[in-house]
């Protein structure tokens, strides 16, 4: 192989690899701007329950992020559901067809039922002790409410990429 063939190829394959570990689609998440987020958040009802953000990695068995009404996602706790009481909303199989499997509820917001155990629990694939939540019910708040933490919130299934 003649050594400008060597540079073509050499470019491509650094430019492919440079892109494998950028998030998945490019774009942010979307959604209010960060005044109609604080401003939504500021008139919440209150009351003996959580807000909850499902937030899906794959291979990772936390949840996603719990925060108290009113208190602004930078307080929120990532989670690992205790489900002897009920059962996650994504309680299904791994694989299977879209919106019918594991992990189908990314981003959701949710009103959650529940209380902190005061234990907490290991995620090996994400390497993290986490607070465990024991989860008692459960409603869908939005289904697509837009960045989590701030406005430019990047989602990678595959790897951690939102932090309070």
């Amino acid at each position: 192989m003649q050594a400008p063939s060597r540079l073509i190829i050499l470019s491509l394959v650094t430019v492919l690899l440079c892109q494998c570990g950028g998030p998945i689609g490019g774009g942010t998440m979307g959604g209010p701007t960060t005044a109609e987020r604080k401003a939504k958040i500021a008139s919440e009802p209150t009351g003996d329950f959580f807000y909850g953000r499902r937030y899906y990695v794959k291979k990772t068995r936390f949840w996603g992020y719990l925060r108290k009404p009113r208190q602004p996602w930078s307080r929120a706790k990532l989670v690992i559901f205790r489900e002897d009481k009920k059962k996650t909303p994504d309680r299904l199989p791994e694989s299977g067809a879209q919106g019918q499997r594991y992990g189908f509820d990314q981003n959701y917001e949710y009103k959650i039922q529940g209380y902190y155990t005061g234990n907490s629990a290991y995620d090996p694939n994400s390497n993290q002790i986490l607070p465990e939540f024991m989860l008692t019910g459960y409603e869908v708040v939005d289904r697509n409410p837009g960045w989590l933490f701030k406005e430019s919130d990047r989602y990678d299934p595959l790897r951690i990429t939102l932090y309070p």
